[in-house]
């Protein structure tokens, strides 16, 4: 049974690491995804980055955009916009090509790099919905000589100064935010130090309730000085995870992605696998823990 839906909500879809050609239950996911995402009248997903393996997109032009997007995501509940972040993995060719690709598409949407939306969940309640670009901030490791000169000429302090200007200014009552790499994981990729130095202490700072991510190929839910990270990274190719001192739920290994739904006090999420398959629900509260 989908989760619970009245006329005063905002329901979503979170999907990460996805784009393999539908290899890797990549078109299983796809399938359960337009089921879920019929069943709650989504009005966006968002997609949090590693958008296309191994190597991103070339141009707006390039093959992956079909192979691994249109003509995987197909069923019409999911022709909704789609709200994406980079990854590492989108820097190794053209960042700027999935920047442009939202001016020609009906439904990809990437206005810049990092971005701000704000989303009505009902009549006197908004969300505000932060979109960042985490790879120049994460430690590059084997990728620097592939990312090269397109990490490093990304400025992150600005990025920083946007992302507490956009915090300091809110006056919704959701403040929620969207990237690819984690601040904490019990994944292979583990918590991501220039993150949780400088990204948390916004986040706890300004009230946000929720961090999605992605980069590592799980699924969790994490909690933490009264922010609920989730990662939802299972969109194809998937791998082991385990329990951390913040984890309230994980499960590697298993092809998924997580659906929600934002009302005025709540929001209702849960974690849905290849199969249709529920395997966690949860609740987070409109103000922090």
């Amino acid at each position: 049974m989908a989760l619970s839906l009245d006329h005063d909500a905002l329901p979503f879809l979170v999907v990460g690491d996805w784009g393999r050609r539908g290899e890797d239950r990549q078109v299983d996911v796809a399938r359960q995804m337009g089921l879920e995402a019929e069943a709650l009248r989504a009005r966006f997903v968002a997609s949090v980055g590693d958008n296309f393996y191994e190597d991103g997109v070339a141009s707006t032009t390039d093959p992956q955009w079909f192979d691994s997007f249109e003509n995987i995501y197909t069923a019409e509940s999911l022709q909704v916009p789609w709200h994406s972040v980079l990854g590492n993995h989108d820097y190794h060719a053209s960042c700027e090509a999935q920047v442009d690709y939202s001016k020609t598409s009906k439904r990809w949407r990437m206005p810049a790099r990092f971005f701000k939306r704000t989303e009505s969940v009902a009549p006197g309640c908004e969300a505000d919905l932060l979109f960042l670009d985490t790879t120049p901030m994460a430690e590059a490791g084997d990728d620097t000589q592939v990312l090269g000169n397109e990490l490093k000429s990304q400025n992150v302090p600005a990025q920083l100064e946007w992302l507490e200007a956009s915090l300091s200014e809110s006056k919704a009552r959701w403040k929620i935010v969207f990237a690819h790499h984690p601040v904490f994981s019990g994944g292979v990729h583990g918590d991501t130090p220039f993150i949780v130095e400088h990204v948390l202490p916004l986040l706890e700072k300004y009230g946000v309730q929720a961090y999605f991510n992605g980069h590592d190929h799980d699924l969790q839910h994490l909690q933490a000085g009264g922010v609920n990270f989730f990662c939802s990274g299972a969109g194809s190719k998937v791998r082991e995870t385990s329990d951390i001192r913040f984890t309230k739920f994980a499960k590697g290994s298993t092809s998924g992605f997580l659906s929600a739904v934002l009302k005025p006090d709540e929001m209702a999420l849960r974690m849905v696998d290849w199969k249709g398959r529920v395997l966690y629900t949860c609740k987070v509260p409109a103000t922090p823990v």
